[in-house]
């Protein structure tokens, strides 16, 4: 019999001493190449141990709560007679050939479109005979890590380009996810608040800016060091610096030991974007703050003022508001949060009206002075006065695309006339072989339309029959109470000239709602008269963000009203005004009196 060979634990990322949790095999067991052998878990990420080869198990070395780090013997297996010399082979010598002699990407699908087909013989034919890489990412956000990951797992050579040392780009570093902890921060001190006049009274809040920042970084760290490891799992090889293009096959990266130039088949552009500023706005002074300043916690301002009425400016007024700020948002539209309906914001914005000082419409910063100890700002507007003082000024006027950082000039990549990258629904450009995401090929700006844009570029990049199809992307701005809206308002619906029915639900009716205190929510739901399909919808009120994603599957379904309004939703829950919304359409609405309307 061939000699027992033993398994030991592979490279893992950066982890050390992780908890087994699971032992999936045992002495005298059959494995298959990349079966999984064991389940280790850590504070940032679960895992399984693959075989390494067909074998069986001879023994093993280890047990469920023992810990365990690269290097350590899992256990022997024999491996499979007819595999036994190939299997050792592969061992000493494949994987290096495999580095340095990277795979060619599959071809374009034969039931491609013809002018697509041929765009991507041509792009390979005049790819470099011995690239660096099979597929290039540049921007390691949602958008670039979820491409990057799923080209490695196709089988394609990746690699990782990101400016900065952290992966997870804007939205986990500066963005989404620590935006999101100081949003629950400030819930849980609203939330001590409100209880006071129901018999459950708290004092005042000790504010330590100090730990409530380290607990922040400490989720963003938990999220960044898991897509570490995740990359080093996948062998997609990291390289830290910004990246400028020489050609369309070509980039040169600024790394701390030098430049470094590197050649690929194909490239994914994923560069984000970053915080504008209006003419006269010096986001350089101290007391000036972007999005990305006001969630570093320098110190809690007494008087802050908020420019833009959007969803990050709200978002980071909610969390300075909680923390202790005076609140004053000056907002250059009539309303604010634009993209939804009104009747949805109009709960949201009688609550904020009692507790932010100022929210000045129809009204411009038309100049603002700073000084070692606060802003004078002056306001044009009906309703505003001329101008104020502040102690500190967050800026939220909108987001610009990097576009303007790669030297694009040197490929053949056509911006458009905002900036962005044009690209089609396979996220190709004009270039066949480079491909753009995320936020440089426009709105929506969102994490999430970034993940999946970007793992259609690795599966078209890959040979595979793929494309961004998505029939709506939702919008969720995580206020407290959270408004959230999907697919056609019901503004749109008019002005377009859709035949719908709008059927709403208040939370005022609702067993759940009631028992958290939180009756002014409202659940809209937008149908198609015709077809009885929903379209749209819109959500405000605590975890309205969650509760729109069934929407956003019953539009992507073509769910109609009876569908949602016959599936049967838990009690009590925030979910049932969905189904009840559903069910006033359909005219079977029993908890409130809503007759059907006759056509």
């Amino acid at each position: 019999m061939t000699q027992a060979k033993e398994i030991r634990v592979p490279d893992i990322g950066d982890f050390d001493a992780v908890e087994v949790i699971e032992v999936l095999v045992g002495p005298g067991d059959s494995i298959e190449a990349e079966a999984s052998l064991i389940t280790l878990e850590s504070d940032k990420a679960t895992m399984e141990v693959p075989a390494p080869f067909d074998g069986t198990i001879e023994s093993v070395s280890i047990n469920v709560g023992d810990k365990v780090s690269e290097g350590d013997v899992i256990g022997t297996a024999v491996p499979a007679e007819a595999e036994s010399t190939a299997a050792a082979e592969t061992e000493d010598v494949e994987p290096q050939a495999a580095e340095s002699a990277p795979a060619e990407p599959a071809a374009t699908p034969a039931d491609a479109p013809d002018a697509a087909a041929a765009a991507g013989a041509n792009a390979n034919a005049a790819a470099p005979a011995e690239a660096d890489c099979d597929v290039l990412v540049i921007g390691a956000g949602p958008g670039g890590y979820s491409a990057a990951f799923r080209a490695a797992d196709l089988g394609l050579k990746t690699m990782l380009v990101e400016r900065y040392p952290s992966l997870g780009g804007v939205c986990l570093n500066v963005g989404c996810i620590p935006s999101k902890a100081l949003l629950h921060a400030a819930k849980v001190i609203d939330d001590a608040e409100f209880f006071a006049d129901h018999g459950i009274e708290f004092g005042k809040p000790k504010i330590d800016l100090k730990k409530l920042e380290a607990w922040k970084s400490d989720v963003v760290g938990k999220l960044t060091g898991g897509l570490q490891g995740l990359a080093k799992q996948r062998k997609v090889e990291v390289v830290t610096g910004p990246a400028q293009f020489i050609d369309d096959h070509h980039v040169s990266v600024d790394t701390a030991d030098g430049e470094r130039r590197i050649s690929f088949r194909n490239g994914i552009i994923a560069a984000g974007s970053r915080p504008i500023a209006p003419p006269g706005f010096d986001l350089d002074h101290p007391r000036i703050m972007d999005s990305t300043n006001a969630l570093e916690l320098e110190e809690i301002p007494k008087r802050m003022l908020v420019v833009g009425g959007g969803i990050i400016g709200l978002e980071m007024a909610s969390v300075y508001h909680a923390l202790g700020s005076e609140i004053t948002v000056v907002e250059l539209a009539d309303r604010l949060m634009a993209g939804a309906d009104p009747d949805i914001v109009k709960p949201f914005r009688k609550i904020i009206d009692k507790r932010y000082a100022n929210i000045y419409l129809n009204t411009r910063v038309a100049g603002l002075e700073a000084d070692d100890t606060g802003v004078e700002v002056q306001f044009e507007g009906d309703k505003a006065p001329s101008s104020d003082r502040f102690d500190r000024v967050l800026v939220s006027v909108g987001r610009r695309p990097n576009t303007d950082q790669l030297n694009l000039e040197a490929t053949g990549v056509k911006l458009l006339d905002n900036g962005c990258i044009e690209a089609d629904e396979q996220m190709r450009t004009r270039v066949p072989h480079l491909f753009a995401i995320g936020d440089l090929i426009g709105q929506p700006m969102l994490a999430h339309k970034a993940v999946h844009e970007g793992k259609v570029a690795a599966e078209v990049a890959a040979g595979e029959k793929s494309a961004f199809d998505a029939r709506v992307i939702p919008s969720v701005a995580y206020t407290d109470p959270e408004v959230a809206w999907v697919g056609v308002t019901q503004e749109q619906a008019k002005a377009e000239g859709m035949d719908v029915e709008v059927a709403s639900f208040p939370w005022a009716a609702n067993g759940r709602s009631l028992s958290l205190g939180r009756d002014e929510g409202i659940t809209k739901l937008i149908f198609e008269r015709s077809s009885e399909r929903v379209v749209g919808a819109g959500i405000v009120g605590p975890n309205a963000g969650d509760l729109i994603a069934e929407v956003g599957l019953a539009i992507e379904m073509g769910a109609d009203m009876h569908d949602i309004g016959l599936t049967v939703h838990p009690h009590p829950t925030l979910s049932e005004t969905v189904g009840m919304a559903a069910e006033a359409a359909a005219g079977t609405l029993t908890d409130l009196y809503m007759p059907k309307k006759k056509p």
